[in-house]
């Protein structure tokens, strides 16, 4: 889930993104109002936000890569948002072109207000802020779902950390070795109880001594 989530995430950035760069419209001019007839407006040029929003979403999905458990559900939060946000300014072209176009005809043409309006002949929508309509919604859902499940995702602990007890190494702890010197013992020295061990009788010889039966 959390991979599939993740690459979601990203694919409808990319998409996101992409969408941006289309041409969303294209308009017929009145004769003479501009140097040339027809005018296309990109998504980016109709909103200059939108190509930032996507760029959000994919930074957010690269983010639930290395995320803890609070800070996953707080990104489910943004990117909810952020896909709401995506949808809205395609949905706002979709339901007046013309007035969302209103800065790129005056740029064209030097007229403001309703004289930039009366200069549009007319409109011609592509399918791209439907699509674009679409991925933010998709963005929001999926926000919401990673803020429901992202609770139970597995933590990664250390590299090289498991649940079972660490095998004790035979090889030198060099830093135990300088903490021993710093208490004034020798690590080099053998150990001394295994010295007594070798001195002592072994066990279960006769004592000389005693007497014999």
């Amino acid at each position: 889930m959390r991979l599939l989530l993740i690459a979601g995430l990203g694919l409808v950035g990319a998409l996101a993104l992409l969408s941006a760069t289309q041409p969303w419209a294209s308009f017929k001019l009145e004769l003479g109002a501009a140097a040339q007839d027809h005018l296309s407006v990109t998504g980016q040029e109709f909103n200059q936000s939108l190509s930032p929003l996507a760029l959000a979403v994919l930074a957010g999905a690269l983010a639930l890569t290395i995320a803890g458990k609070i800070f996953r559900r707080v990104l489910g939060v943004v990117l909810a948002l952020l896909g709401a946000g995506i949808s809205a300014v395609a949905i706002t072209v979709l339901i007046d072109p013309s007035a969302a176009s209103l800065a790129r005809v005056t740029k064209l043409t030097g007229l403001a207000g309703g004289s930039a309006q009366d200069a549009i002949a007319g409109t011609s929508l592509t399918v791209w802020p439907i699509v674009t309509a679409a991925l933010g919604v998709l963005v929001a859902l999926l926000g919401v779902l990673v803020l429901a499940v992202s609770g139970r995702w597995a933590t990664a602990g250390r590299k090289y950390e498991t649940s079972t007890k660490r095998v004790e190494s035979d090889e030198p702890d060099r830093i135990a070795d300088w903490d021993a010197l710093s208490d004034g013992d020798d690590p080099s020295d053998a150990d001394p109880d295994a010295d007594e061990d070798a001195e002592s009788p072994a066990a279960g010889a006769a004592d000389p001594e005693a007497p014999r039966a």
